[in-house]
């Protein structure tokens, strides 16, 4: 290539004009230093104009930095984060992505609280796969009809006041009430029955158009928010029959079983409705209490203004028996399983404190892996444990059905050539001792696929202890814990189970309750529902006067895998 000369002015000597970023020009001519002169004041100037822009966008930065403090590059990692925490992508899990409209279930859940008081509503879904199951329009329609019949008569409103004023002064004269009607649930006996009890009280209120207030007992504001939006349900403390919750008994004055005990069907017929009866459906219920699941009975009840109900059974499968009931029950849940799974996500959200045990164990010990199995473990032996047998009948179920895999125990490694996959078991028991043994096979024993299996446990509380805060706090996020697992594996009879199943939409396998200290073979079975079971429900025909198996009465009400006597709700397509 030719080189190029420069003549006196500095220009190339080709072409003979070259214009500037000014559309000034450089000539060959007289004036060549004029324009080398030029060139270099715009130069200048055009440096300066650069140099001002940096220091102008510097000074802009340093005096009005983002809002909320956050320097501009940890303010892109934090959007992108709560861009992932919003589509339910977490970090380390594994869970589906979530659209925004998600966070309301499909509707189950309604709109209008401070996310900031409870986080567990919304923030829930970023935790849980998502669910193959939806509520029914018609469910979601009756539960909006019911947050504003409670709104409207709930504590604190005026057809409240009036009620409890028509309460208090109960002369036993005969009077026609024609205000709000209440169902008040009493806190009684274990955490996982309190929760199925009040499931079923609501389900009760629902299709009879009543208000469900809920005695707070020691511990229920410390456990669960508020499910209905600008209204509470706990029931204010100078509620005047709350002091006698603890007194009351089949031998009541008030108690519906004695008085049909006491009473010929004919003087109850013509009986005024007093202002409230107590229904005692605690599993020690006699003939009489059961009557309740009758609708004969129920045509009386619907005219008494205050319901007060104590039980330790989830006796919503009875309630589908009742006639009168059959086709609103049938319209609120097509999918016939799905009672306590939509009732328990609409009804039962943790606590701040609560969630952040929750989330703390969740990101601390079980995010991260390709499959999250948990084991609940109810032992009815007396003793001390870990009971070898127990041990056995767990290894021999996750055998068998493949939850877990097996163990090579003549071999210290084995090839690469194997999965890879990543297992994480999360135990609840009161004892420790099962746990540390199923942790310490998969840790000096490799797996015959090659999967890490890791196994983990929140709290060993030896004993269980109702009435203390922390330890049903505990429980209660064990519960949701489990409940935020893949597969799942629960002990016969334990509500504890029946609450983790239902709320995460899980059918778990069973273990068979051991007979005579020894493992039983086959030790577990795949439950046929995610359904909970009613554990002593009434076998009786109302219309035929005379005992029936209840469990033989429709298809989707049947016997439990677990108490051959209990009842519980399937989808006869299940069989």
């Amino acid at each position: 290539m030719k080189r190029r000369e420069k003549n006196q002015g500095g220009c190339e000597e080709a072409p003979a004009k070259l214009a500037d970023a000014n559309g000034m020009t450089c000539s060959r001519d007289a004036d060549g230093k004029s324009g080398l002169s030029k060139m270099r004041v715009m130069g200048v100037l055009v440096a300066c104009l650069m140099i001002s822009s940096v220091f102008f966008s510097l000074s802009v930065v340093l005096r009005d930095p983002p809002s909320d403090g956050v320097p501009p590059d940890e303010r892109v990692l934090e959007l992108n984060a709560k861009s992932r925490r919003e589509t339910g992508s977490v970090e380390g899990t594994s869970h589906s992505v979530m659209g925004s409209e998600d966070k309301l279930l499909g509707g189950l859940l309604a709109t209008g609280f401070d996310e900031d008081f409870c986080t567990s509503r919304y923030g829930s879904v970023s935790y849980r796969k998502a669910s193959g199951h939806k509520p029914s329009p018609y469910l979601v329609s009756r539960l909006r009809a019911y947050e504003a019949l409670h709104k409207r008569c709930g504590p604190n409103t005026e057809p409240y006041n009036r009620a409890v004023e028509y309460l208090r002064s109960d002369d036993g004269s005969p009077k026609q009430f024609m205000g709000c009607k209440y169902v008040v649930w009493i806190s009684f006996s274990g955490l996982g029955n309190r929760i199925l009890t009040l499931a079923s009280t609501f389900l009760y209120a629902l299709l009879t158009n009543r208000v469900l207030l809920v005695d707070p007992g020691v511990d229920m504001a410390d456990l669960f928010c508020e499910p209905f939006p600008n209204a509470s349900w706990f029931l204010p403390l100078d509620f005047p029959l709350k002091d006698q919750f603890h007194g009351f008994d089949q031998n009541s004055g008030h108690c519906y079983g004695k008085m049909l005990k006491e009473n010929s069907p004919d003087v109850m017929n013509k009986m005024n409705p007093p202002s409230f009866l107590y229904l005692h459906l605690v599993h020690n219920y006699d003939d009489q209490d059961k009557l309740f699941f009758c609708e004969d009975e129920q045509s009386f009840l619907k005219e008494v203004p205050w319901l007060i109900v104590k039980s330790d059974n989830y006796f919503i499968p009875s309630l589908f028996l009742i006639p009168l009931f059959e086709e609103e029950l049938n319209n609120l849940f097509p999918e016939i399983e799905t009672v306590f799974h939509f009732l328990g996500q609409y009804l039962f959200h943790p606590t701040n404190p609560v969630w952040g045990l929750v989330k703390r164990y969740y990101h601390a010990y079980l995010s991260g892996f390709d499959e999250k199995m948990g084991i609940q473990i109810r032992v009815f032996d007396t003793g001390t444990g870990p009971f070898q047998h127990v041990l056995d009948q767990i290894l021999a179920c996750t055998g068998r059905e493949n939850l877990l895999p097996s163990v090579d125990r003549g071999r210290s490694i084995l090839p690469n050539s194997y999965s890879h996959k990543s297992k994480v078991v999360l135990v609840t028991s009161l004892s420790s001792g099962y746990s540390e043994h199923i942790r310490d096979l998969y840790w000096e024993n490799p797996t015959t696929t090659g999967e890490v299996v890791s196994v983990f446990q929140p709290s060993h509380e030896e004993h269980q202890q109702t009435e203390k805060q922390m330890h049903n706090q505990k429980a209660w996020s064990e519960m949701y814990l489990l409940s935020l697992m893949d597969t799942l594996v629960t002990s016969s009879w334990s509500t504890f189970g029946y609450v983790a199943q239902g709320l995460g939409g899980l059918r778990p396998w069973i273990l068979y309750k051991p007979e005579n200290r020894t493992a039983p073979d086959p030790p577990c079975q795949r439950a046929m529902s995610m359904e909970p079971c009613f554990h002593a429900p009434p076998f009786y025909d109302c219309k035929a006067k005379r005992g029936i198996d209840t469990g033989e009465l429709v298809p989707h009400v049947r016997h439990c895998e677990d108490m051959s006597w209990g009842l519980k709700l399937i989808n006869p397509s299940n069989d």
